[in-house]
């Protein structure tokens, strides 16, 4: 069973992002599980706070990261780029750098995302590259998924209403488990 670990980059409670990763819990292939994580109660980084200690919550999401396959990250794009409590969130699980390695490197991720605006999350999910890059993840290229005008893509409850849009992500977590298993085998 591949098992795919997906963060949204929002911490707002009508994200479109995390209603993304719901979405993709329920469509992932049948030998696949997508568990989704939270980014609430990761501190800001600050290196006085983490010469006392990485806190729980980051540690938490680093032993999450480091359990699955690959790494989903739906990606919210605020002024054009990554939202500042994604980056954030990802800068402290990176600490110590010594753990860099364990935590990111060769590591599998995927980038999708969802927007409110016409074009999606171009911008924000070119922007996470030279991170991913950076941090040494193996990062998947075989598809895009940018959700735009995310606000017609999903009812009042947060669910997935657009059936072309769920036919694409559908194709998207094909494309990204099969890469998974590639590496697998």
């Amino acid at each position: 069973m591949i098992k795919v670990l997906g963060i949204s980059g929002s911490l707002r409670r009508g994200s479109y992002n995390s209603a993304l990763l719901r979405a993709a819990a329920r469509l992932m292939p049948e030998d696949a599980t997508l568990e989704v994580a939270s980014l609430r109660g990761i501190p800001l980084y600050d290196a006085d706070v983490e010469a006392q200690g990485i806190p729980a919550t980051v540690n938490q999401l680093k032993e999450a990261i480091v359990a699955a396959d690959g790494v989903l990250l739906a990606t919210p794009e605020y002024n054009n780029s990554i939202p500042g409590v994604f980056k954030n969130a990802i800068d402290w699980v990176s600490r110590p750098s010594s753990d860099i390695r364990r935590v990111f490197s060769g590591r599998a991720f995927a980038i999708m995302g969802a927007s409110p605006s016409g074009f999606g999350t171009t911008l924000s999910q070119s922007a996470w590259l030279p991170v991913m890059r950076t941090l040494g993840t193996r990062t998947w290229f075989g598809g895009r998924l940018m959700v735009a005008r995310a606000g017609g893509v999903f009812d009042e409850s947060g669910a997935l209403k657009d059936g072309t849009v769920e036919e694409q992500l559908k194709q998207f977590l094909a494309g990204y488990v099969s890469f998974l298993r590639a590496r697998d085998a």
